[in-house]
Parts: C-alpha cells; sequence; structure tokens
C-alpha cells in the first residue's frame, strides 16, 4: 500500500510540471520552466532588474526584496500578477513604501523587454518568492 501511495505522489508531481504543492503555496504555473527561468535570471541579474531589487532579487536602496515574504505592490504574487507590474511597471506616485522613491519603469525602462523576456524575468522572480 505505502508503495502504491508513493507511486500516487510521484505521478501527481510529473502532471504538475515536477512541482510539488506545498501547504499556503500555488503549484508551479506552466510559463515557469527551467528555460524561461534561466533567461529571466540572465535578464534580471544583467540588466536594470538588478539595479534597484539587488542580484538576486535580495533588495537594495532603490527597490524591495522579492522574496513574496511581502508583498509592497502586488496582492497575491501570482505569475500573473508579476507580469502585469513587470509590463506596466509603478509610478513613483503608486509606491507604497516611500524609502523606495523611484518609479519601477515598464518592460524593464531601457531594456524595453519583448513580451517573452517579461514572461521569462516573471518566470525567474516566481521562483524567488516561491522556494
Amino acid at each position: 500500500m505505502l508503495r502504491r501511495s508513493a507511486l500516487v505522489v510521484a505521478l501527481a508531481a510529473l502532471t504538475l510540471g515536477g512541482s510539488a504543492c506545498h501547504f499556503g503555496r500555488t503549484s508551479r504555473p506552466a510559463q515557469v520552466t527551467p528555460v524561461s527561468v534561466a533567461l529571466g535570471d540572465s535578464l534580471f541579474n544583467t540588466g536594470a532588474c538588478q539595479r534597484c531589487h539587488g542580484k538576486g532579487g535580495v533588495g537594495a536602496q532603490n527597490a524591495p526584496a522579492l522574496d513574496g515574504k511581502k508583498w509592497l505592490q502586488l496582492k497575491t504574487g501570482s505569475y500573473e500578477e508579476i507580469v502585469k507590474i513587470i509590463t506596466d511597471g509603478v509610478p513613483a506616485t503608486a509606491i507604497k513604501d516611500k524609502a523606495h522613491r523611484f518609479a519601477m519603469r515598464g518592460r524593464g525602462g531601457p531594456m524595453n523587454l519583448t513580451d517573452a523576456q517579461v514572461q521569462a524575468v516573471a518566470a525567474y522572480v516566481w521562483t524567488l518568492s516561491h522556494k
């Protein structure tokens, strides 16, 4: 019986794309693949994102950490919300933590990310906040 239960759990994990569903956490979105995360990591950590959010999204003087412990501009930290905020940016007047006074420009500002690149960066950020 134990062996059969282990098989059912393994099959369920494969069906979910290899991600386990943790209590209080959502399963990994289909768009969060190893390839998209790797591309997002590269774009984030070599581009404008890391200048404000710090390498690895640990937070810095101009922007908060992206670990999901406390979302300042998002409600749930869902993949869709992350895509939207990267696409649209955050005007300075909408920044909730006034210690971070600079606007977040949409699409990485000077990077002018394509839709596919925005989705890749969102996949990377999603992994930072769902460890």
